[in-house]
């Protein structure tokens, strides 16, 4: 299906947004990283620029930098005005107002765009999205999924995210989840049934409490591990 930028909303996450949401140590940055429905984030961006070997895919991708940036102009000030009616449901520890986010996620989009034609001639951007990643097995070390599984429960059923998880775990020997809450700040209805099925079937599931909390309440990430024979076996 061909997406749509009218239908889009690219708010994007910084370096160490994505840090904090994740609790990224030194040692999970120095893996091999696939980040996923990743939009417009700075994080690839920044982490490149540090070293870091981090491939971002993304359906927005098949849209130009130029495109992707007044689309965020298109949308920014709705989404501004959206939480400053509902100012009880939002933290500000981190972005201290909502004119603070604005302009935290104005910088994002900007070392994005800044970042993104270079970084899909490298490869380092590229068009593709969940339940079928196009990876070999075991290609990532670590997988990463900000802002999209469990937050949009009431757009996408059970089965597309377990099917998205599975195969995330295909490709990578770890994933990582935020936010586990949906956009009505409830918890998300599939993330117990997915979490026993995958106790069952050869993973370990951790939810984590982290530093970073914007959504009231949504401060949990959810890591999933490979136990070590099952690793073993598949990588």
């Amino acid at each position: 299906m061909v997406m749509q930028l009218e239908g889009v909303v690219p708010f994007g996450r910084s370096f160490d947004e994505y840090v904090k949401i994740f609790d990224l140590t030194a040692r999970d940055l120095s893996k091999t990283i696939l980040s996923v429905a990743d939009g417009p984030a700075s994080f690839n961006a920044e982490g490149t620029k540090l070293g870091y070997r981090i491939k971002s895919i993304d359906p927005l991708y098949s849209f130009t930098a130029e495109q992707i940036r007044n689309r965020f102009y298109e949308v920014v000030d709705n989404i501004i005005e959206q939480v400053e009616r509902t100012p009880d449901d939002w933290l500000w520890a981190y972005h201290s107002s909502p004119r603070g986010l604005r302009e935290n996620r104005e910088r994002a989009i900007s070392l994005f765009c800044d970042d993104y034609e270079n970084g899909k001639e490298q490869g380092r951007y590229a068009i593709g999205e969940l339940p079928g990643l196009k990876y070999r097995d075991c290609e990532y070390e670590l997988g990463l999924c900000s802002h999209f599984l469990f937050l949009y429960s009431d757009h996408f059923d059970e089965a597309f995210h377990l099917d998205s998880i599975l195969e995330m775990l295909r490709v990578c020997q770890e994933v990582r989840i935020f936010p586990l809450l949906t956009l009505m700040l409830q918890p998300s209805p599939h993330l117990r049934t997915i979490v026993e099925y995958l106790e069952k079937t050869g993973y370990t599931c951790e939810i984590r409490r982290v530093s970073y909390e914007l959504q009231r309440g949504g401060n949990e990430m959810l890591k999933i591990t490979k136990i070590a024979s099952y690793t073993a076996t598949l990588c």
